[in-house]
């Protein structure tokens, strides 16, 4: 088996290859913050994630906040996850035990809060946030103490060379990735010149540096980018400063603010919506925009299909469900986390931190939590497939392949998918 401590380091990301595909894809966004850099690291240790004989996983996901719309969908596939391996009984060496808190958003501290109390309580692995942004609030505070952090939804190209001492995981992809696709996108659709409204984050600014290199690097030109702030109610400078470079297409990098940008753009200086382009973070249907508002408009969500199956199974945690959105990744983030203790025979943050990636790759596949625990139990190597992709962790702790979905809003401003693409982060 290839069990190893995994460190962090730098890397350099190599062509994204890809490749039109037509699988239906429900994901949703990440991101959020109000620094634009993402803090450093602080040193030093006490960890307090002992192996204890209990699988505890705690969640830090937003209850409240500019992302609460995607909490349903991430808590329940947690819960789906914890159901599935306490249906193995016996075969799973520990008890399991989930305790649940809010994120918040970066204008309020809950997400620090919320980390405190789960390194007081012995959490082994913290399932969130959604918001990159939020994730560099409290992801210190879980290094020093010993605890693994998986992220279904966090993007922020920042997180990779991070110095996490290979404690921090996401099973979303990065915006390297989302960036290139929404770039390319918007050139192929014959954009020269392109103007992007972004939220100034960790988020925001990776997004759209890794759209404006796809945009350059087809021969378009990003002729203004303007960011807005964290907390910003009033849009009409930025949507100003846009508009007077007269763009092909516009790109919001924007979380709930959409609904007053939008308004702004579309409906009071008259801009196509079939020239505004949305990111994961606002790529929502839930606007209550009149008819024919978004009409056109379209947008890129990174994330592997959800089949009907795994959203029946959802809504019998949560009946309420009407989004999807990073279900799939916040499911397999637990499934891997609690594989990586079964081949460790350890429950310990350190002993899931150094098996993670040896569970995800080079071994013999397996799709489901109950048979990959019975080939771990036989004594072999595994390599878990989930139901968000093949995950197949790096060195970083970042997926290395992922599929972007592309939808369009109709009439009725829901959008429908339009078509897919796979790709592949190369070292």
């Amino acid at each position: 088996m290839n069990v190893f401590p995994r460190t962090r380091s730098a890397r350099i990301l190599g062509g994204i290859a890809l490749v039109g595909a037509s699988a239906l894809v429900l994901a949703g966004c990440s991101g959020g913050g109000s620094d634009a850099a993402a803090p450093s690291a602080s040193s030093g240790g006490g960890a307090t994630s002992t192996a204890d004989g209990t699988f505890h996983v705690g969640t830090i996901l937003p209850a409240t906040g500019n992302l609460a719309f995607l909490g349903p969908p991430e808590v329940a596939g947690v819960k789906l996850a914890i159901k599935d391996i306490e249906a193995t009984g016996d075969a799973f060496p520990f008890t399991t035990e989930l305790t649940e808190r809010d994120s918040g958003d970066t204008t309020t501290d809950i997400a620090t809060q919320s980390a405190t109390e789960l390194v007081d309580a012995g959490a082994d692995v913290v399932i969130g946030a959604a918001s990159s942004g939020v994730s560099f609030t409290f992801i210190d505070q879980l290094v020093n103490a010993g605890i693994v952090q998986i992220s279904p939804a966090n993007t922020s190209p920042d997180f990779t060379t991070y110095a996490d001492d290979g404690y921090y995981w996401r099973t979303a992809p990065s915006d390297v990735l989302q960036g290139r696709v929404l770039g390319n996108l918007m050139v192929g659709d014959g954009a020269a010149n392109v103007g992007i409204i972004y939220i100034n984050d960790p988020y925001g600014i990776g997004l759209k540096d890794n759209a404006t290199t796809a945009i350059e690097a087809a021969g378009g030109q990003v002729s203004a980018a303007v960011p807005y702030n964290p907390g910003d109610t009033v849009f009409t400078s930025q949507v100003d400063q846009v508009l007077a470079s007269k763009p092909d297409a516009i790109a919001v990098i924007a979380f709930e603010e959409t609904s007053s940008i939008i308004p702004q753009l579309v409906s009071t200086q008259g801009y196509a919506a079939s020239k505004v382009y949305f990111v994961d973070g606002n790529l929502s249907n839930s606007y209550e925009f009149p008819a024919g508002t978004l009409q056109g408009a379209k947008g890129t969500l990174p994330g592997n299909p959800a089949d009907t199956t795994f959203q029946s199974r959802l809504k019998e945690v949560d009946p309420a469900l009407t989004d999807y959105s990073y279900a799939p990744e916040s499911y397999d983030a637990v499934i891997v986390a609690a594989l990586a203790a079964a081949q460790a025979k350890d429950d310990s943050g350190t002993a899931i931190r150094d098996n993670l990636q040896s569970v995800s790759e080079g071994g013999e596949k397996c799709t489901t939590f109950a048979d990959c625990l019975a080939l771990i139990n036989e004594g072999k190597d595994i390599d878990y497939d989930g139901v968000s992709g093949p995950i197949t962790f790096d060195a970083n702790g970042d997926p290395t392949e992922a599929y972007i979905g592309i939808y369009q809003y109709g009439a009725d401003n829901k959008y429908t998918l339009l078509n897919t693409e796979f790709g592949s982060l190369n070292e």
